[in-house]
């Protein structure tokens, strides 16, 4: 008689448990500790901008142009006698919402189409695939501009133009998940039984496909930021008067011998926010991927 040996049930913690860990790994990183700090302030700043900034972002006084920094305005005034302390505060909402919409758009559109060329295959992954590849023909940046220049100026624009770019992304890296995941004996097994393929995609290979995705979501906030930057700087981004960080140091250029003080602000925050989710994505890296616990 033949004996025949059974893996014991491995039972998955819930979710609020998994994710919780998920967190407290990530904490546990000194430099992803940082950038979650960063964040956090950031994130507060632009919540709470009107309280935090002490005038409005297009409150002009003529008495006050280009003053160097005082009591009164902590980063000093630009051309227009504006607060540069008080703009660069509230352009935080600006740079965090462009980076977080259009990454979010990117993961709307890239996901499924990941998902319907490595599921399906064949003909149609050749057909998303090389779409995806003309994407890729040019440079991010210069695609960007090119998007833009289309489109025009604008929020919606903006956010419309980088995630088409951060498109491909996610699109080839949820495929290269896809593919490597719908020949397990899980999925085969479910398909055995007659589930249709949305339900198999959405409950035994999305969730499994995940984890490279939320990390690639975070470093391509800190990308989205720095490209609005980009744009507004050579006057494709987010018009004035709002206080977007790239127009504020593309228009401080104009007056850096009189005025150093005018790109500080704006130039500092760009750094510290690609800083931070660029740290944050590197933490959540090491801690969702199983490879690097185990060198670790």
């Amino acid at each position: 008689m033949l004996e025949t040996a059974t893996k014991p049930l491995v039972l998955r913690p819930p979710l609020h448990i998994r994710v919780g860990q998920t967190f407290g790994d990530v904490l546990r990183h000194p430099l992803a500790l940082i950038g979650v700090i960063l964040i956090t302030l950031l994130v507060v700043m632009a919540v709470f901008a009107p309280v935090i900034a002490p005038f409005g972002f297009a409150e002009m006084d003529y008495k006050s142009v280009l003053k160097a920094p005082s009591t009164a305005h902590l980063f000093g005034t630009d051309e227009l006698g504006r607060d540069i302390f008080s703009r660069t505060i509230y352009g935080t909402w600006l740079s965090l919402s462009v980076g977080v919409g259009s990454v979010l758009l990117a993961i709307i559109i890239g996901v499924p189409l990941g998902v319907t060329a490595g599921y399906l295959g064949g003909i149609v992954d050749e057909i998303l695939m090389r779409l995806i590849d003309s994407l890729l023909a040019l440079p991010a940046l210069v695609l960007a501009l090119t998007i833009a220049a289309v489109l025009g100026s604008g929020l919606i624009n903006t956010i419309i133009a980088i995630a088409i770019v951060t498109v491909p992304a996610f699109a080839r890296l949820v495929r290269g998940q896809v593919l490597s995941l719908k020949n397990n004996e899980y999925v085969l097994a479910a398909v055995s039984i007659g589930l249709p393929s949305w339900l198999v995609v959405v409950r035994h290979i999305l969730p499994n496909a995940i984890t490279p995705v939320i990390v690639q979501a975070s470093l391509s906030v800190g990308f989205a930021i720095i490209t609005e930057s980009s744009l507004s700087f050579i006057g494709l981004g987010v018009p004035p008067p709002a206080p977007s960080w790239g127009g504020m140091v593309q228009v401080g250029f104009q007056y850096l011998e009189i005025a150093p003080w005018y790109v500080f602000a704006p130039a500092t925050l760009i750094f510290l926010s690609v800083m931070a989710f660029n740290l944050m994505g590197e933490g959540l890296r090491a801690a969702l991927d199983p490879t690097l616990k185990v060198s670790t």
